[in-house]
């Protein structure tokens, strides 16, 4: 079938049966096998050979795609997949690929949709006229977002043979297994649909005041948090629905109203877009005053080679106007870029959320993977796609399936050199997390390790739940909190008896590991998960020579982590070393709080001592967008960002690092710890 046969004869939404209306692409990891299907050859899927895992949504729709957020997106769908490695691997999918080759239905491995939250990627597909996605396991943002658009998400490799046989699969099949929300709004044809009929009129459950759901029932904290924010849908009750209050059991459908909603640059357009299109440019906005808009992932575009190359500054430049324009109209609270487009920011969201809004026992939704951050003071933090925000400022609602619990154990203490990055890494390379055992889990993070982390280095471990693929992250309050928040926003905060974990909670697996024997790991290019000890390197002179050490982002940009690189880089001008002439350092700040609490310590002036350029704050390189992104594919890069997969930080080799690991191997010119730094250091001596 051509493609403009299976665009005449399109999946409608919300149609109770689905049928092959196209072709199926199997996205394989064989480059030549995808080629051959783009030319008009159909493969099976043993003919097809491994299926790819892993395919990001940085994959399926890159940087430069993001800045249409219409039906312009169907042009784009994966043509940042890396085929053959992420190392030499290749492109094959090019715009129109997918459109023209009349594919309705695509195939692919495990974990499919893992990175960021950006709802470009299932629109993008729907625009180019994929109605159905199989996959053996799916990223929960993504599939959520899938959900909110009105694309079919499947776990059955089987389905593939029987739609080429031309059987017809009743839609209640392809929701077997799903949550009863989420089968709602797919049947409704999408969230935006769903909302306007069920939950605008949602309204506060009546939970007992101690947040049990049954006398007796012992909770954890995040069961308490959500149970608090509970609302009550316009939903007719479903026959398997327990007596009210409902029940909080992994898996059961919930609406709930968070505390504070916000989204940023990237995405605020096609929430506006969105919402322009259900209900009307006029449409008020639930309590806009607890709704937050940021400028912070594109206030360094102008520096960067990927945006300016690629003639996207005037795109850009519309976004930014789209999104002025949304937080102009609503009256919301704007932290705004610092020139424009030219250099800098307020802050990024995230740390921004943590230093001025969030508190314990909150709720917080943002349009972000890595709004978990926010966990790090005892609030139940997550992200959600542009479909869900949008729905979320109308209805002030926002749906979850109740996330099974991880409670994380870390045994300490730290060795010294040893930081939150650390542990993170060695949590993903962990064979059963990398396994997936932490798909859409909430991350309990507890331990001896952990109560001695100051906030900054938990926010660390929570705001990287979304690399370990779960749901969000949390961390207890306790007296570290209370500190924070009285040293950083002057907020006098006691924990409330109800904050923590119940004893004997029902906790789906507890997971304990032994920090005391880590070290600095490194985490090779291609994905977070392939993480392995400094030490197990290479010798002296044959690692990798990074042409970038960035230092920056939301896990690498707040004071602890500035604490980390002026140590390191102190010593070194202490002995008069400087970054290696092969190596350009940037530490770029979190938020303009950091630049401030950097210029009162004296670190400034060490910085640039050793030949580091100070950036203002941005997601900048982090996002591709900005210095410290690479521009060529045999480039190396060292950086404390959260993610490595292909094309995240421009087309090079990216290593993720601690702070102290990213300054240490600035000065070496090579992939060192900062032992092994000093260790030279006075051998040379």
């Amino acid at each position: 079938m051509t493609a403009k046969a299976a665009a005449a004869a399109p999946q409608a939404p919300g149609e109770r049966v689905f049928r092959l209306h196209g072709r199926v692409l199997l996205l394989c990891d064989d480059a030549a096998r995808i080629e051959r299907q783009l030319r008009g050859e159909d493969l099976g899927l043993a003919e097809a050979g491994a299926l790819r895992d892993d395919v990001s949504t940085d994959e399926i729709t890159p940087l430069a795609t993001m800045t249409v957020w219409d039906e312009r997106l169907g042009r784009v769908p994966y043509t940042g997949l890396k085929v053959g490695g992420s190392v030499g691997g290749r492109l094959p999918i090019g715009r129109d690929a997918v459109r023209t080759g009349g594919f309705t239905v695509v195939v692919a491995g495990f974990r499919y949709g893992k990175g960021s939250s950006r709802e470009h990627s299932p629109m993008a597909e729907l625009h180019a006229g994929v109605r159905l996605v199989i996959a053996e396991s799916f990223e929960r943002i993504y599939r959520q977002n899938a959900d909110n658009v009105g694309l079919l998400t499947a776990t059955d490799l089987g389905l593939v043979a029987r739609l080429r046989a031309g059987e017809v699969i009743d839609l209640e099949e392809l929701l077997q297994g799903r949550d009863e929300l989420a089968a709602a709004i797919v049947r409704a044809g999408g969230l935006m649909r769903y909302g306007r009929a069920r939950m605008a009129g949602a309204r506060p459950e009546a939970w007992p005041t101690e947040g049990r759901a049954a006398p007796g029932r012992p909770l954890t904290l995040a069961e308490k948090i959500v149970a608090r924010h509970l609302l009550a849908t316009a939903d007719p009750p479903s026959p398997a629905a327990d007596a009210k209050p409902p029940s909080l059991a992994p898996g059961r459908s919930l609406v709930v109203r968070p505390d504070w909603r916000f989204i940023h640059e990237y995405y605020t357009a096609m929430a506006a877009h969105l919402l322009e299109r259900e209900y009307g440019a006029a449409q008020p906005l639930h309590e806009p005053g607890s709704i937050l808009a940021f400028e912070d992932h594109m206030s360094y575009a102008a520096r960067s080679e990927a945006h300016v190359r690629g003639g996207l500054l005037p795109t850009l430049a519309g976004m930014l106007h789209a999104h002025r324009g949304f937080v102009a109209r609503h009256g919301l609270v704007h932290h705004a870029s610092l020139a424009g487009i030219e250099g800098g920011s307020e802050g990024i969201s995230h740390p921004m959320m943590t230093e001025r809004y969030a508190l314990p026992g909150q709720l917080v939704a943002g349009t972000d993977s890595h709004t978990p951050h926010a966990g790090a003071i005892g609030c139940l933090a997550f992200g959600v796609g542009s479909t869900d925000m949008a729905n979320a400022f109308v209805t002030g609602a926002v749906r979850l399936a109740m996330p099974p619990v991880l409670r994380v154990e870390l045994v300490g203490p730290l060795p010294a050199g040893t930081t939150a990055k650390d542990v993170v890494l060695h949590l993903l390379a962990d064979p059963a997390l990398r396994a997936g055992a932490g798909l859409g889990r909430l991350f309990e993070f507890t331990g001896s390790a952990v109560r001695a982390m100051n906030t900054d280095e938990r926010a660390t471990l929570t705001n990287m739940t979304a690399e370990l693929g779960g749901f969000s992250g949390i961390v207890a309050p306790d007296e570290e909190t209370v500190r924070f928040l009285r040293e950083r926003r002057g907020v006098a905060f006691e924990p409330e008896p109800w904050m923590h974990s119940d004893e004997g909670a029902g906790y789906e697996a507890t997971l304990t590991f032994d920090c005391r024997a880590l070290g600095p790991i490194v985490a090779a290019p291609g994905d977070p998960g392939r993480g392995l000890p400094v030490s197990a390197l290479p010798p002296r002179g044959d690692r990798p020579r990074p042409g970038i050490a960035y230092g920056g982002s939301c896990t690498g940009g707040k004071r602890e982590d500035f604490d980390q690189y002026h140590a390191v880089l102190a010593w070194a001008a202490a002995r008069g070393l400087k970054v290696a002439p092969t190596t350009k350092l940037y530490l770029q700040f979190g938020t303009l709080a950091v630049r401030d609490y950097c210029a009162g310590r004296g670190y400034l002036a060490v910085f640039e001592q050793v030949g580091a350029e100070l950036l203002m704050p941005s997601c900048g390189a982090c996002a591709n967008c900005g210095p410290g992104s690479s521009t060529h594919a045999d480039e190396v890069t060292i950086s404390a960002i959260n993610r490595n997969f292909p094309g995240r930080s421009g087309p090079g080799q990216v290593w993720l690092a601690s702070p102290p690991t990213v300054a240490a191997s600035a000065i070496a010119g090579e992939i060192v710890s900062f032992a092994e730094l000093q260790q030279r250091s006075e051998v040379v001596r």
